[in-house]
């Protein structure tokens, strides 16, 4: 069959199928009026007169394809009134093999051409049943492979949708076989929504808040982010300000709390961090390839939101901005703490090039500096007797080590037990990066001084130096943060200088004594004779529950000495319940902290009697619900008189 008899054949074809409007004389109905744009390898469409959905616009199809005709693109966005849409590999793929169907097909039938660049499904599936010079195209184009499978452009033209000035996407697709699980309203007025899945970890989906937005609201949420852009607006309450200059009118709550997170906050991460039930936010490079992944009730998730390659930048822009911190080729690691709008800390751990294609971050929750050892009883972590063992043995300068794996409490819990360091005690902490809460204790009239150690920016002071400054700085409780590396080394010399004097405290990750020997011995090359200077290695554990994440202290072990040997005995654990219990050491007498916590003219029995009186008091803060720093401070007052 020669050219002619394909194109009448298929024209004849689709006039039966009441489709014959394709291949229509004049010029098509709905001209598009978007304008095309190259981005790197993105061809970008301003549609600003439509709304930019390429599955229900066949003029707007056929501009980009035209677009396409004489250029590859690995990606299509269109923009429309403040709304971005980024389209798959498969629409791409469509897309792309119309435009090079188009260029072959030359001027043999610039009908069908239309045709094509505006309903490439419908012109692959006739051209599949044909054969001829103008069919043979079809295949040389892969116009006929792009199209098989595909029954709608709503099924292949999905795009993920985000606001242009939040630099992110989310994806609306939603797994086949997908349960939902979980519904939660944020106080960002954005949605989450909880799926599991049988073929991957669940899915977290976030229905953003600014999506919801109309187009005028979206129009004068622009010209706010504009006005402050430009220097027309700035200061303190700058993005209400902006709604006040965009829309001559008071300022829409909505729109001011929209355009503050993507102007003075964190963005999406705002939206993520507002589920209290997310401990870690992560963004992994290549981030236009990878979804944001989070930490929720301690389970891993993919979320259905990716950031733009400008959206990570403007990250690493912020972190810069609110943590003083270099973050750049030259320097292209960077850990600093940020605070969200809302008034949450996080830690921030970064990466970019060279180290990683691109820019990268971790974001951690900052441990909740609210929580005190009546808290923690009150809220089940652990039994007040516990509590009342841990206040007496750092009460009377225990040296500690809090072990556990990510995200179960450690340094919550250390936290809390420097609220139970007597008023008078000088206090010196050693971390990297400030999560301790030095302001609450500060707040109370607990004399804590913080030293930063190991930033990696500038001048800075070795984690050995800070233990030589720290002693200079007064004699008292020695505090140091996470140990990773070179600081066990400084957490033994500590415990040498402080042993039998003053408390020292430190995290360590690990599940138990046994493991956190290996740990200290093995892998930070500490001689086994200097853990010995360790009292005690409790350890705090994350589980689950109906409800989501729990923690809980799960054993507190003594560590005991005889010359060379070193081993560890357990004075509380969890019983067959999960509920932490005493082993029965310490009323048999046998426990050795406890003859060691003993003070001139006491006995064994006596510190037996201030666990016992304290476990009296703990239950009744807790009972009582006065468990804030301020209430647990003035309860503490006459400490040492009980």
């Amino acid at each position: 069959m020669s050219q002619d008899g394909v194109a009448s054949a298929l024209r004849s074809v689709l006039d039966e199928l009441g489709l014959g409007s394709l291949l229509g004389d004049g010029e098509p109905e709905g001209a598009c009026t978007c304008s095309i744009s190259f981005e790197d390898e993105l061809v970008v469409v301003d549609a600003s007169d439509c709304d930019g959905d390429l599955a229900s616009a066949p003029a707007c199809r056929g501009t980009v394809v035209d677009a396409l005709t004489d250029r590859e693109a690995t990606g299509t966005l269109t923009r429309s009134n403040g709304i971005e849409r980024r389209y798959g590999d498969r629409g791409v793929e469509l897309l792309g093999a119309a435009g090079r169907f188009v260029e072959l097909l030359g001027e043999r039938d610039e009908r069908l051409a239309a045709a094509a660049a505006r309903n490439p499904l419908e012109v692959a599936a006739e051209l599949e049943t044909q054969i001829g010079p103008v069919a043979d195209i079809a295949v040389e184009s892969g116009l006929t492979d792009a199209a098989i499978g595909i029954d709608s452009y709503d099924s292949v033209l999905t795009s993920t949708v985000g606001l242009t000035i939040g630099h992110y996407f989310v994806d609306q697709q939603i797994d086949d076989g997908a349960r939902l699980e979980d519904v939660e309203t944020l106080e960002t007025g954005s949605e989450a929504r909880i799926y599991t899945r049988s073929d991957g970890v669940p899915l977290y989906v976030l229905d953003v808040v600014d999506r919801t937005l109309s187009e005028t609201e979206r129009n004068h949420l622009i010209e706010g982010y504009e006005a402050i852009a430009e220097g027309y607006v700035e200061g303190d309450r700058a993005a209400s300000r902006a709604i006040e200059y965009a829309t001559d009118e008071p300022a829409d709550p909505l729109l001011t709390r929209v355009l503050s997170k993507h102007t003075s906050g964190y963005g999406i991460l705002e939206d993520l961090f507002a589920d209290e039930r997310v401990t870690d936010v992560y963004v992994t490079s290549p981030v236009s390839q990878n979804p944001i992944r989070l930490v929720v009730d301690g389970e891993s998730m993919t979320t259905n939101v990716h950031l733009t390659v400008d959206g990570a930048r403007a990250l690493a822009s912020r972190v810069r901005r609110t943590s003083g911190r270099a973050f750049s080729r030259a320097n292209p690691t960077v850990d600093a703490m940020a605070a969200l709008e809302n008034g949450t800390g996080v830690r921030v751990a970064g990466v970019t090039d060279p180290v990683a294609e691109g820019v990268a971050f971790a974001f951690r929750e900052e441990a909740d500096d609210r929580f005190t050892l009546p808290s923690l009883v009150a809220n089940g972590t652990m039994p007040a007797e516990v509590a009342a063992f841990l206040s007496v043995a750092i009460e009377r300068n225990a040296a500690a080590l809090i072990a556990g794996t990510r995200g179960s409490g450690k340094t919550t819990l250390l936290g809390t037990l420097l609220y139970e360091l007597t008023p008078d005690t000088r206090t010196v902490l050693i971390e990297d990066t400030p999560e301790l809460p030095v302001d609450p204790l500060q707040s109370v009239d607990r004399d804590v001084q913080a030293l930063r150690t190991g930033t990696g920016d500038g001048p800075e002071i070795s984690p050995e130096q800070a233990l030589k400054t720290a002693l200079r700085l007064g004699d008292g409780a020695l505090v140091v943060g996470e140990i990773r590396g070179e600081e066990a080394r400084v957490l033994y010399e500590a415990m040498r200088v402080g042993a039998n004097a003053n408390a020292v405290l430190g995290t360590i990750h690990g599940d138990g004594a046994d493991e956190v020997y290996e740990r200290v011995v093995s892998d930070l090359d500490v001689e086994p004779s200097s853990f010995g200077a360790t009292d005690l290695v409790v350890t705090v554990q994350a589980y689950r529950t109906p409800n989501g994440r729990d923690r809980r202290v799960a054993r507190i072990e003594e560590v005991i000495t005889s010359g060379d040997d070193i081993w560890f005995e357990s004075l509380y654990k969890l019983d067959d319940d999960g509920d932490t219990v005493p082993t029965g050491r310490i009323d048999r007498g046998e426990s050795r902290i406890v003859d060691r916590l003993t003070r001139p003219a006491e006995e064994y029995a006596s510190v037996r009697q201030a666990i016992s009186e304290r476990t009296e008091r703990l239950s009744r803060l807790a009972a009582d619900g006065r468990t804030s720093p301020r209430e647990v401070a003035a309860a503490y007052a006459d400490r040492g008189r009980e």
